[in-house]
């Protein structure tokens, strides 16, 4: 009988996670909620779960968007914005949805940065978007870091028209306020749905009366049904939320459907069971970055049971490669080995941290999945590369730009989730989000950042050590406690989630699951480009 493992608070942590989350979903709280109802308004999140098809769950991107960003502002719960990926009709669809609830659904910094995600992964797999346009306009307080740069606001505008021309379909529906350039984002779409009572001009009533002293009701000056008989910009006059939803559902009804199967060179059979019940993981993996674990089985408890291939399973083994099923979709696999092994050598190595024949094999690997237009899943828990002077000599840069080379000009669709740590060029090689993964998740144990806190602490401290006198040094213990106490705040998951650095965090039984529907996403459109790599380290 194999001996029971003890069981880790990882589930302790995924409820604490999980009672934050419904936090975050109750947007600017129940007095907000009811503001929206008495003016004839649903909130976005009541839209969204009236324009899904029933008994579907959506894909929900960003829910931690903006989390202890603008407390001096009262917050920014999801940073005012709803992005998910969900049904419609039987037809995915990326749904953007302004969350009135929070500060009138006005843009801050953050706001825009998931609009913009919501637009790039649209883009990159061919999802149609769905707006549902309630919004202030630009949170003017912050207007500096909203407005003018290449990743700001404007930029979502910029997208509409890109994606317009990429004949990918947009729908919005103005179903509140809708101000300022942002009246722009509508205007740019494929069709164009307005409600009755809702308001799109370029200038508010008291704005145009400071401007050039004009008197005039919002009504007259950009109400639906004079955008409707007059202007000519809306397509479709409703006359309140329900039957705007009713109408968007029927829009998208006329689109092609969705493809049972990927398109070639993707492929799909039957989905098998896992050979390990996803719910093991809780007991698999720990809150503690020091407890070791098989990541092999960890992979039992994702893959389809029989289906794993294990690439080079005896070399470069602290990085685990190999081709699978997941859900029935042919994919690979580069994951990160969490316990110490042996080279033929009778050398250990590290778990976490990556040498250079498994950079080497991971490269090889990548290149692999490239050629078969496969779906690359990396699972990160990595330390980053090996230091020292043997592994400099043994060419550590070189293996790991082979690495870093392959990830980058990878034209198979990637997909990331961050277990443990993802630290430094570790995070880099195993496509972070700087490398363009389709999806990026994370569970409630990841840590980003340049490297470990105690490595950080520790670098810090002995720098300032020799840059202060003798009377000084007393104050060191201060700095490490202060210094540490920062680092660990900025490395837990919610503040990378907060900033936009991971679509979602996942509780680890539900990974599977989140992967399967990724990967229909995905593999919606294979990439036309071919695979190059250009100057090649050797």
């Amino acid at each position: 009988m194999a001996p029971t493992r003890p069981r880790s608070n990882l589930r302790e942590l995924v409820e604490r996670i999980r009672i934050d989350e419904g936090r975050l979903r109750e947007g600017g709280g129940s007095a907000a909620i009811e503001r929206q109802h008495q003016k004839g308004r649903w909130t976005a999140r009541e839209r969204i779960t009236r324009l899904v098809d029933p008994r579907t769950t959506p894909l929900e991107l960003g829910l931690w968007a903006g989390y202890g960003m603008y407390d001096e502002w009262g917050g920014a719960p999801g940073a005012g914005v709803v992005t998910c990926v969900g049904r419609v009709a039987g037809r995915r669809q990326m749904i953007v949805a302004n969350d009135a609830t929070v500060k009138a659904g006005a843009f801050f910094p953050a706001t825009a940065k998931k609009v913009l995600r919501a637009q790039r992964i649209a883009f990159a797999n061919r999802l149609p978007l769905i707006y549902l346009v309630d919004s202030a306009g630009i949170f003017l307080p912050l207007q500096e870091d909203v407005f003018p740069d290449e990743d700001d606001f404007g930029r979502i505008f910029r997208n509409n028209a890109v994606i317009s021309a990429a004949g990918i379909p947009q729908i919005a529906a103005i179903m509140g306020n809708c101000v300022a350039g942002g009246g722009y984002l509508p205007v740019l779409c494929d069709k164009v749905l307005m409600t009755e009572g809702s308001g799109l001009y370029l200038a508010g009533p008291a704005l145009v009366k400071s401007a050039i002293g004009q008197q005039v009701s919002s009504e007259e000056l950009g109400g639906a049904t004079m955008h409707a008989t007059i202007s000519g910009t809306v397509d479709f006059h409703e006359p309140n939320d329900e039957a705007c939803i009713d109408r968007i559902r029927r829009l998208v009804e006329l689109g092609p459907p969705d493809a049972a199967d990927p398109p070639p060179p993707f492929s799909r059979i039957a989905e098998g069971p896992p050979r390990r019940d996803p719910e093991e993981l809780d007991t698999l993996v720990s809150t503690d970055p020091r407890r070791d674990y098989e990541i092999r089985e960890v992979l039992d408890c994702i893959l389809d049971a029989g289906t794993w291939n294990e690439f080079r399973p005896d070399y470069g083994r602290t990085i685990v490669c190999g081709t699978a099923r997941l859900g029935g979709y042919a994919i690979g696999v580069v994951a990160n080995q969490h316990h110490r092994v042996t080279t033929p050598d009778r050398y250990y190595e590290f778990g976490g941290v990556i040498y250079v024949e498994s950079a080497e094999k991971a490269a090889r690997f990548v290149l692999n999945c490239n050629q078969e237009t496969l779906p690359i899943l990396f699972l990160q828990d990595v330390n980053g590369f090996m230091v020292g002077k043997d592994s400099e000599r043994e060419g550590i840069i070189k293996a790991g730009a082979k690495l870093v080379n392959a990830v980058s000009n990878s034209r198979s669709p990637k997909l990331t989730v961050l277990m443990g740590g993802s630290y430094g060029a570790g995070n880099y090689a195993l496509c972070g989000k700087a490398f363009d993964p389709r999806f990026l998740f994370a569970w409630p144990t990841a840590r980003c950042a340049v490297m470990g806190a105690d490595q950080a602490v520790g670098t810090l401290v002995e720098i300032t050590a020799k840059n202060v006198g003798p009377d000084e040094r007393s104050d060191l213990d201060a700095l490490r406690a202060r210094v540490g106490e920062a680092y660990e705040r900025q490395t837990d998951v919610r503040y990378a989630a907060a900033r936009g650095w991971v679509d979602a965090i996942l509780e680890p039984s539900a990974t599977r699951t989140a992967l399967i529907e990724s990967l229909a996403i995905v593999t919606r459109a294979p990439n036309s480009e071919p695979f190059r790599v250009g100057v090649y380290q050797v």
